[in-house]
């Protein structure tokens, strides 16, 4: 069975995700000139999982058991922004994490992530049965455009779902913007090879094959 434009731009955003997180791995990326590394993995995991919670939680309330989808998922998520903040304070000094050991706080992460990438997977499969092609061409569009503007750290104490949640990513994103701008932090505004209309979502959504990063 083919999988579907939400499916492959999912696992497309995961592989990126995990590909930035790679660096970030090394003892050596709290280094003053390595740590742009871990900025990029923490904004971008961070963004993703803002616009998943906006985008397709709404969606995942509707399914079988929805609610009970939903609650796990938050609670993952929460767990990862601490981890990632956790991570981010560790290697800027923050007296509150150095006492935490860096291959354990990222196999700590690493769990999360697989946790993420399974619940994600199924949910998007349970959606797809669910909707209609164009429905879920549209959803695929949405989750990639609402990563633009998403909040480039993580929140995990905010509302995640909901009004409430969407508010606060869009306050967020702002107050984000503002912080990283006073602080010189290097956020990518595109994290694929090449912008997400002309790369990702257009070979998603056209059935063409995605460019490796040696073409």
């Amino acid at each position: 069975m083919t999988a579907s434009t939400l499916e492959m731009a999912l696992s497309y955003e995961h592989a990126r995700i995990r590909e930035l997180a790679e660096p970030a791995h090394h003892p050596d990326a709290a280094h003053p000139e390595h740590r742009h590394q871990t900025d990029w993995f923490y904004a971008i995991a961070a963004q993703h999982l803002a616009a998943v919670e906006d985008v397709l939680l709404p969606h995942v309330r509707r399914l079988p058991d929805g609610a009970g989808l939903v609650t796990r998922y938050v609670g993952n998520a929460k767990e990862l922004e601490r981890s990632l903040r956790y991570l981010k304070g560790r290697q800027y000094g923050d007296s509150r994490f150095l006492h935490l050991q860096h291959d354990e706080l990222w196999r700590h992460i690493d769990r999360l992530l697989d946790e993420h990438e399974s619940m994600e997977a199924t949910y998007s499969r349970q959606l797809c049965e669910e909707l209609d092609d164009t429905h879920v061409n549209t959803l695929t569009e949405d989750l990639l455009e609402a990563e633009e503007i998403a909040p480039t750290r993580a929140h995990p104490v905010s509302p995640h779902t909901g009004m409430a949640g969407r508010l606060a990513h869009r306050m967020w994103r702002m107050a984000d913007n503002a912080w990283d701008s006073a602080e010189g932090r290097v956020v990518p505004i595109k994290y694929h090879a090449h912008p997400k209309r002309d790369s990702a979502l257009s070979h998603y959504l056209y059935g063409t094959a995605i460019p490796t990063e040696d073409e």
